[in-house]
């Protein structure tokens, strides 16, 4: 089965509960996990560039983002690499692969390393939060926190309480609604310390320099808790959306992990 999206066919995989895009042929090497409020067309530029190479590789429309449906309930990256799973386990049994992630993608990548995923052989993490920037959340303004507290004792509608999300609330906070944005709280709260313990294969980080939204500083920080192998790429000009700002150094960094 496929469908149309703008000019990109996509192919339904999972039985239709995740859509993404095949690039090359043969044996994929190569699996793309695409960031919050992204889509598999991030990694296009990226994996033509190794298909042309006989490299083939599958980029994902995660759950809730570009053609594929949301999942049926909340979580975090825990969800969402049982989600992935049924994917990986049908496309890349033939030989071993790489998982590419981007942002939260690379979230995801971190939870289906941790796991022990036969076959793999070796993580590309871009721009991923992996940990907290400070080892304590910032609180939110307590404006906010009251307004949460009175809806909760009913003194406070519901549109009220709305409102007060979308002024106090990030922009992907505001952007999402319902479902999705149970599961964007969800996954911000979540660190990855223990997953990052557990990983065995190599892991290459590729960062922009000009990255805001996840610093260099925290590429820096998770490679002092990975135990495997790992290099370290900073991409100078670029910042957090690496896939779509410098494919080409991102396709160096996945060709040189899969020799």
């Amino acid at each position: 089965m496929v469908v149309s999206n703008l000019n990109d066919v996509l192919k339904a995989f999972a039985n239709g509960l995740i859509f993404g895009q095949e690039f090359g042929s043969g044996a994929p090497q190569v699996l793309w996990l695409h960031g919050w409020q992204r889509s598999s067309a991030d990694f296009v530029a990226a994996a033509e560039l190794l298909a042309a190479e006989g490299i083939a590789s599958i980029a994902l429309d995660l759950p809730g983002f570009g053609a594929s449906p949301l999942p049926d309930r909340p979580g975090g990256a825990a969800l969402y690499a049982d989600l992935v799973m049924p994917v990986i386990e049908a496309n890349f049994a033939e030989r071993p692969f790489l998982i590419v992630g981007h942002s939260f993608g690379g979230r995801v990548a971190a939870e289906l390393a941790s796991r022990h995923v036969q076959g793999l052989r070796g993580l590309v993490f871009t721009g991923v939060p992996l940990l907290r920037r400070t080892a304590s959340p910032r609180k939110s303004p307590w404006r906010y926190r009251l307004i949460k507290r009175l809806s909760a004792l009913g003194i406070v509608s519901a549109d009220r309480l709305e409102a007060a999300k979308q002024q106090y609330g990030s922009a992907d906070y505001r952007a999402a609604s319902g479902l999705l944005r149970d599961i964007l709280v969800t996954t911000v709260a979540e660190t990855y310390e223990a997953q990052l313990g557990a990983i065995s294969v190599p892991v290459a980080l590729v960062w922009g320099e000009l990255d805001t939204d996840v610093p260099v500083l925290v590429a820096e920080r998770a490679i002092s808790l990975l135990t495997s192998p790992t290099t370290l790429t900073v991409l100078e000009g670029i910042g957090h959306l690496v896939p779509s700002q410098a494919p080409a150094l991102l396709a160096d960094v996945v060709r040189e992990a899969l020799a």
